[in-house]
C-alpha cells in the first residue's frame, strides 16, 4: 500500500521545465500498437496521462515528403509525445522540429529498442554502447526544439555491460529532462524479471525525473515498483495489450487510493469491437490485418477464450470480425 507521503507525492503533477504532466502513469510507445486508434481508447480511461506514438525513424522523416501516418496526432489528444529513433544527431534534430510542428508536447528518444533491425542501424539500445553518440543526439534535439526532451532506455547491453547509471548521468548532463528506464538489458529482450533495483540506483544518481518501466501489469505491481525504486512514475507497456484500461486504473489509484472495478468480459469485448472499427476506418484493409493481434489480446481470462483468439486471428473483413465478437459477447459467461 502507498504511504500517505508517497501518495501525496505521486498525486502531484510532474514538472518538466515549464511543462506539467498531471499524471504519474504513462502509456509506453509500442511498435505496431500505439497508433491513434489505440491511444484514443487508453485516453478514455486516462485523461491526463502522457501517451506516445510508435517510434518513428528520423531517417525516414528526412527522406519522405509527407510525414508517416504513425507520426500524426489528434490535436485533442494532449499530452502527447512523439518518439524518434536514429543514430544521426542532425537528422534527429530535424525530425524533432517536424514532430513539434505536428503537435508533440515532448520529444522522446528511443535508446532501448532491442530489435536487431533497429540496433544494426545504430538506433535503439545500440546507443547504450555508444554513449558519446547518445549524448550528441540529446544535445542536438534539445537545441532544435523548445519542448522537453526525454529518453527511454534500458539497463545496458547485457549482464556484463550494465552501464545505465553512468549512461543516465550523461543523458541528464546533455539536457534530457526525464528518463524512462526499462529494467532489462538488451540481451534480455522481454524475458526474465525486470530488475527494479537498478531503476532505484538511477533515481539516486540523477536529479531529473525517472520513470520505471517493466513488469507493470497491475495496480499492485505499479505500487510495488514505485515503493521499491522511489521513481517519479511508472510506464505501462505489455500490460495494456488487449487491456487499454490499465493506465487509467493505476492513475486513479495513485490519485485517490481507490480501485476502479475491473471491466467485465462483455465490456472488454465491446471495446474490442470499437478497436476493430477504428482500425478499419483509419487504415482500411491494413487495419483489419493489424486488428487480428489486438482482438486476440482482448480474448483472455474467460472460458473459451482460446477458441475465440484462434478465430479472430484469421478475420478478413470488419464485418466478419464484428460478427465473431458479437457471438462471443452473446455466449461468454463472465468468470466473476
Amino acid at each position: 500500500m502507498l504511504t500517505p507521503e508517497l501518495q501525496a507525492r505521486l498525486a502531484a503533477p510532474l514538472t518538466l521545465g515549464p511543462f506539467k504532466i498531471h499524471s504519474r502513469v504513462f502509456q509506453s510507445p509500442l511498435s505496431g500498437v500505439t497508433d491513434l486508434v489505440f491511444r484514443r481508447l487508453v485516453r478514455r480511461y486516462a485523461p491526463t496521462s502522457m501517451l506516445y506514438t510508435e517510434m518513428v525513424s528520423a531517417t525516414e522523416i528526412h527522406h519522405l515528403r509527407n510525414l508517416p501516418q504513425m507520426m500524426r496526432v489528434d490535436p485533442h489528444e494532449q499530452p502527447i509525445s512523439i518518439q524518434l529513433f536514429d543514430c544521426r544527431p542532425d537528422f534527429m534534430g530535424e525530425a524533432a522540429r517536424k514532430a513539434v510542428a505536428e503537435g508533440a508536447d515532448t520529444i522522446d528518444i528511443n535508446m532501448g529498442c532491442p530489435v536487431n533491425k533497429i540496433t544494426k542501424r545504430g538506433g535503439g539500445s545500440s546507443l547504450l554502447r555508444q554513449p558519446e553518440v547518445a549524448e550528441a543526439i540529446v544535445k542536438a534535439v534539445v537545441a532544435a526544439v523548445d519542448v522537453p526532451v526525454t529518453v527511454k532506455t534500458r539497463l545496458g547491453w547485457d549482464d556484463d555491460e550494465i552501464t545505465i547509471v553512468e549512461f543516465a548521468q550523461r543523458l541528464a548532463g546533455a539536457g534530457a529532462q526525464m528518463l524512462t528506464i526499462h529494467g532489462r538489458t538488451r540481451q534480455q529482450g522481454y524475458t526474465g524479471a525486470a530488475r527494479w533495483d537498478w531503476i532505484g540506483r538511477v533515481k539516486q544518481a540523477v536529479t531529473i525525473p525517472v520513470i520505471a518501466n517493466g513488469d507493470i501489469f497491475s495496480v499492485d505491481a505499479a505500487v510495488d515498483c514505485l515503493t521499491q525504486t522511489g521513481a517519479d512514475g511508472v510506464m505501462c507497456s505489455r500490460g495494456t495489450l488487449g487491456y487499454p484500461f490499465l493506465v487509467g486504473e493505476i492513475d486513479h489509484f495513485l490519485k485517490t487510493g481507490e480501485r476502479l472495478p475491473e471491466p467485465s468480459v462483455v465490456t472488454r469485448l465491446t471495446w474490442a469491437k470499437e478497436h476493430l472499427i477504428g482500425l478499419w476506418d483509419y487504415k482500411g484493409q491494413r487495419g483489419i490485418y493489424q486488428a487480428r493481434k489486438h482482438l486476440a489480446w482482448y480474448c483472455k481470462g474467460f472460458v473459451g477464450a482460446g477458441v475465440w483468439r484462434d478465430r479472430l486471428a484469421q478475420i478478413e473483413t470488419v464485418e466478419g470480425g464484428l460478427a465473431l465478437l458479437e457471438e462471443a459477447i452473446a455466449t461468454t459467461i463472465d468468470p466473476r
